[in-house]
């Protein structure tokens, strides 16, 4: 397959959702912990993927993938905490049930108290809404927002970077072997926001691209083992620098599974989401890069700025993030790169 844009980050696949995704002409989607998976057993049963498989198909759209299984399957194996071989011998039975309904590729994220920002309402370009962080707000005690889990308290004992790491390998070395079997591959998001402060009373560890290499090295050659290149979360590390850092060196790697689009104004320690073409990055740029180290998997949008009623009319009213606007937005705009892409790349051929 060439590269593609598919709707991503859906919590909830309906009607709705298949209808804005073939009015943007996708033909593919990928899904985010989805209500249409009950989480009751644990796992995500056979019968209940292929019914989400069977779904999606009579729409006209097939499921590129799966990402993130429901916090309470997984924090603990994030904490190294009692009752985590229970998560993870059920993570495994998720893999194989993924498998068997035909879906093989499953993101997940080793952030134990998930993706922070200090302000979820900034202003952005012609007053649309986007998301902010600063840490200096964070060591000045303000309150943090959050996308998905703030813990009400911090986690005590705190875990160290050390224990983070630790948890990690223990968790690599039991399921990457059932992926392998299986023929899935699991995909890893670098940790939003890329600070090393602890946030929550847990350290993060993919906060650079030497932090994202060390976690490929520990997969020890699996084919099993691959990247979420979330752009954004990227481009917050040290912007178009460690962007092109990690491109060269997954996609040569092929190890790039798929990709979140979306960028940001500034770099650790303060940065806020903007609309594509305005941020650190050059869009065409990352696009031709993509390219050139032969990634073909699908591409996303992400975070993207809540424009005019976007607010009113789609999704969380409290914070901006998945917007309808903002989003048929930026899928434009990413369908005009990868188009012109591929007839420069074409045109060079001929």
């Amino acid at each position: 397959m060439s590269m593609r844009i598919a709707l991503g980050h859906i919590d909830t696949y309906d009607d709705r959702t298949a209808a804005f995704a073939r009015q943007l002409g996708l033909t593919s989607v990928q899904l985010h912990a989805p209500s249409n998976l009950p989480s009751d057993a644990g796992y995500w049963t056979y019968p209940d993927l292929r019914a989400l498989q069977d779904r999606c198909a009579r729409d006209g759209l097939t499921i590129e993938g799966l990402e993130n299984v429901p916090a309470a399957h997984f924090d603990k194996i994030q904490r190294g905490a009692a009752g985590r071989d229970e998560q993870i011998e059920n993570y495994q039975r998720t893999i194989r049930n993924m498998a068997r309904a035909g879906i093989f590729l499953l993101g997940y994220h080793f952030i134990t108290t998930y993706v922070w920002r200090t302000d979820m309402r900034a202003v952005g370009r012609g007053g649309a809404r986007v998301t902010a962080f600063d840490l200096a707000d964070v060591g000045a005690g303000n309150a943090l927002a959050s996308y998905k889990l703030t813990p009400s308290e911090p986690i005590e004992p705190p875990i160290t970077a050390e224990q983070m790491w630790a948890n990690y390998q223990y968790f690599l070395d039991a399921v990457l072997p059932v992926a392998e079997e299986a023929g899935v591959r699991l995909a890893l998001h670098p940790d939003d926001p890329p600070v090393d402060a602890p946030l929550g009373g847990a350290a993060r560890i993919f906060t650079t691209p030497a932090a994202l290499r060390e976690g490929h090295r520990r997969a020890n050659g699996s084919p099993a083992w691959g990247l979420n290149l979330c752009l954004g979360t990227v481009s917050e590390m040290d912007g178009h620098r460690s962007v092109d850092e990690v491109i060269d060196f997954f996609g040569r790697a092929n190890a790039i599974s798929y990709v979140h689009f979306r960028d940001v104004n500034g770099t650790v320690p303060a940065f806020t989401e903007c609309f594509l073409g305005e941020g650190n990055l050059d869009p065409a740029a990352v696009m031709a890069r993509l390219a050139s180290v032969g990634f073909d998997g699908f591409i996303i949008d992400d975070h993207t700025p809540a424009m005019t009623d976007d607010l009113d009319t789609w999704g969380d009213t409290s914070s901006a993030a998945y917007c309808s606007r903002g989003r048929a937005h930026a899928i434009g705009y990413l369908q005009g790169i990868l188009t012109a892409c591929g007839r420069m790349r074409a045109g060079r051929e001929s």
